[in-house]
């Protein structure tokens, strides 16, 4: 069966169950301890004929089915489907992602490369009909993914994307903005946006000039999104394990900085837009609404798109259910008149 399930992370919630049998199985046990401890076996089915251990379990299966279906529909199910035409009008947008060793730098959780490729992600999962491509570098840029709509293909070369340990500390800006043009299908002066994610540390490559250039001849505008601390900033993971932690020079720890200043200039040269994420998580639904958005897009062939029918209300309707079910299960019912005859047979 064709099934996709949208947020297999949360499957982590199944530690619950476990916890839950433990706490019957001890519940249980607790019980029949304080049995044992008030009085024999005789006079307490006598006293509570109906206190057995039988409708405790019955409880607790419940409530672990009913744990088990909310932890299905929060997982987001769905089987089924059917292809739909879809017009599309759209832009391109190609992302360039710094992998030199500066982002290895842990000033941003669990350091820059990783949360750079997190926040390209969710910028990706905003986009409706665009195509987006994929460039690292840090010598020389490199086109891993070439323009395309099929996010989960780019999302997966974005997944393998690796740090160039061999590259040295800065990057060349530059050289990414001349060899944009090899990244885009057409010479059209429109509809194209270049994306650079960057501790923006540049080895003199001339970045502000080859912006402008960029969209002077080609039309594309340029947006740099900084990752990194601008002031403290933080030293740079060697990668090894013989040898200094740290990148070294002269002696001295090396310490990068985002270079915020040098970033906004390339992105007033190229047209666009500079945002100084930092360290921390920047909003990127604004960020695709307020500065990606907004450029004219293309007509594009109409796309077929899959789309899968949802089925995770079957998964709530299970555990609401068990939950009505569990509470018209009671530990004892009420002990008949009859009772009492049988409480002087056990005392005599």
């Amino acid at each position: 069966m064709d099934m996709q399930f949208l947020h297999l992370e949360r499957l982590g919630w199944l530690w619950v169950i476990p916890v839950v049998v433990i706490a019957v199985i001890w519940q249980v046990r607790r019980r029949a301890q304080r049995r044992s401890q008030l009085a024999s076996a005789r006079l307490h089915t006598a006293l509570m004929p109906d206190a057995n251990d039988a409708r405790t379990w019955w409880r607790a299966v419940l409530w672990v089915i009913a744990l088990l279906a909310m932890i299905a529909a929060s997982i987001d199910p769905r089987w089924g489907s059917e292809y739909e035409e879809v017009p599309q009008s759209g832009l391109d947008v190609l992302i360039a992602l710094d992998t030199s060793r500066s982002m290895l730098a842990a000033d941003a959780s669990p350091n820059r490369l990783e949360r750079a490729k997190v926040q390209i992600g969710d910028l990706v999962r905003q986009m409706r009909g665009d195509r987006v491509g994929l460039m690292t570098f840090a010598g020389k840029p490199t086109l891993r993914c070439p323009l395309t709509t099929d996010y989960g293909a780019f999302l997966m070369t974005l997944n393998d994307a690796e740090p160039e340990l061999e590259a040295r500390g800065g990057s060349l800006l530059g050289d990414v903005m001349r060899a944009a043009p090899e990244g885009f299908t057409d010479t059209v002066k429109d509809h194209k946006a270049l994306v650079i994610f960057t501790d923006g540390e540049d080895q003199g490559s001339y970045p502000e000039e080859a912006a402008a250039a960029l969209f002077n001849d080609y039309g594309v505008r340029v947006f740099t999104i900084g990752i990194g601390d601008a002031d403290q900033g933080a030293r740079i993971p060697t990668g090894r394990r013989d040898g200094p932690r740290f990148m070294m020079y002269n002696g001295q720890e090396v310490w990068s900085r985002m270079d915020g200043a040098m970033l906004r200039a390339v992105a007033l040269a190229g047209g666009g837009a500079f945002v100084p994420a930092g360290t921390r998580i920047f909003p990127v639904e604004s960020f695709y609404t307020d500065s990606i958005a907004t450029l004219t897009g293309r007509e594009l062939e109409a796309a077929r798109i899959k789309r899968y029918h949802v089925r995770y209300q079957m998964f709530i309707a299970v555990a609401l259910f068990c939950v009505l079910l569990e509470g018209m299960i009671i530990d004892r019912r009420r002990r008949p008149a009859t009772a009492n005859w049988s409480v002087q047979e056990a005392l005599a």
